[in-house]
């Protein structure tokens, strides 16, 4: 563990922070962003079934040859695939395209409105978490009320959620929800599209000598939530992995949250539904969204 990673709640250490492979769809575009995010420093990579990448990003770490034990990887179980049985051999089809024997983070990428349904994803979840395939378990796009079902239906508290979080869209009363739950808070969309021009943003920015990404990336890991800027461009990545040398006042970080409007990029996980064949039936459709 280094002072770049967090514990969660059954001990495992996460980094901070880590790359996202939303949208990265060649080859060439993996192996350069897998490379360049190595050499900056990233020890995570964040990819899901639904975005189709997974076996890009195998290929782009066989590559670099690096020693399995020396990265983080996280995936997530596509709408398609929950349910008991369609989680558990969907595992195995994202480890053998991940070119892998073990992940160390495997997600519900969507909790839906169908309690029943997320209690069999979980209980497989749980199943492959004491057979040693997974070294943690968790949920993504979880508000209280999901949560508050997988508490009484499930026996394995989840190590993250991750959601949408960004000062536009903070997510506070969830943050502080998860936190006595013991349940890390990762945040996906950190960078909001990059919409970063907000004048308080880039006041900060100018105070810090610092990128309104940067800012924004260290208002996160500040608040000790994980983040995963997707970028496939070289200066990009190394901007974004430099953001464990400063630290942002108490106003600062007040002044950030304080920019919150509760619009999001995303779906609202309060109502997104979909058919067990993964068929959004509410909200926008998840393909487009991490």
């Amino acid at each position: 563990m280094t002072d770049h990673d967090i514990l969660l709640n059954n001990g495992v250490a996460m980094p901070l922070l880590g790359l996202g492979v939303f949208r990265t769809s060649s080859q060439e575009e993996m192996n350069q962003a897998v490379q360049w995010a190595w050499e900056a420093g990233y020890r995570s990579f964040d990819t899901a079934q639904m975005y189709g990448n997974e076996d890009l990003l195998g290929c782009a770490l066989q590559a670099l040859a690096l020693p399995r034990r020396s990265f983080f990887l996280t995936s997530k179980v596509n709408l398609g695939n929950t349910g008991y049985q369609r989680t558990l051999s969907s595992f195995q089809e994202s480890l053998d395209r991940l070119q892998t024997d073990y992940l160390d983070l495997f997600l519900i990428h969507w909790p839906g409105q169908k309690r029943q349904r997320l209690a069999d994803t979980w209980r497989a979840m749980e199943e492959l978490y004491a057979a040693g395939k997974v070294r943690a378990i968790g949920v993504s796009n979880c508000q209280p009320r999901h949560l508050d079902w997988l508490a009484a239906d499930g026996t394995v508290v989840p190590a993250v959620n991750q959601v949408e979080r960004n000062p536009q869209m903070n997510n506070n009363d969830l943050l502080a929800f998860c936190r006595s739950r013991g349940i890390q808070v990762e945040a996906w969309a950190p960078l909001r599209r990059g919409d970063l021009g907000s004048p308080a943003l880039l006041q900060l920015a100018e105070k810090y000598h610092r990128s309104p990404a940067q800012i924004i990336l260290r208002w996160n890991v500040q608040s000790g939530v994980v983040v995963i800027p997707k970028s496939v461009h070289r200066e990009r990545i190394v901007e974004n992995a430099a953001i464990f040398d400063f630290t942002l006042a108490a106003e600062d970080m007040a002044l950030l949250d304080s920019l919150h409007t509760g619009v999001r990029t995303g779906s609202d996980p309060e109502t997104h539904d979909y058919d067990d064949d993964g068929t959004v039936t509410c909200g926008v459709g998840a393909v487009s969204r991490p």
